[in-house]
């Protein structure tokens, strides 16, 4: 249903910010529940963000008052802006997204769209 691309991982310093970007296709990007997850080495996949068509928001609670997802269905993007960074937060972040909060939250490759994945590597 959608095509999603990550951009804006990197390297950053112990309490810096990095901004990530999410830019979809597809035809019904408004009505989609879209988050996104992060996975470390060794760690299991970890919703961090999720905003809903609505744009409620929820985080998880490593990075709520540090993380800020938002929408803009008119360009199709998602972003998450991440400040004060810390080295636990080093990971692959995947955009996702689902018509249903249900599947999204699975968390798993077959269930809802996802991206390649961008790396952000905080260093200590």
């Amino acid at each position: 249903q959608v095509h999603l691309v990550e951009s804006g991982g990197g390297l950053v310093q112990s309490g810096g910010s990095l901004r990530l970007s999410c830019a979809a296709s597809g035809n019904s990007f408004a009505d989609y529940h879209m988050g996104w997850y992060r996975q470390a080495p060794g760690k299991e996949r970890e919703l961090v963000a999720h905003i809903n068509p609505s744009h409620m928001t929820t985080y998880a609670d490593s990075v709520k008052r540090r993380f800020t997802i938002s929408r803009d269905n008119a360009k199709k993007m998602v972003y998450l802006q991440m400040n004060r960074l810390k080295p636990e937060d080093t990971a692959v972040y995947y955009c996702t997204g689902a018509q249903m909060f249900a599947t999204l939250k699975v968390g798993r490759d077959g269930y809802g769209s996802w991206g390649r994945g961008t790396q952000v590597t905080v260093s200590s």
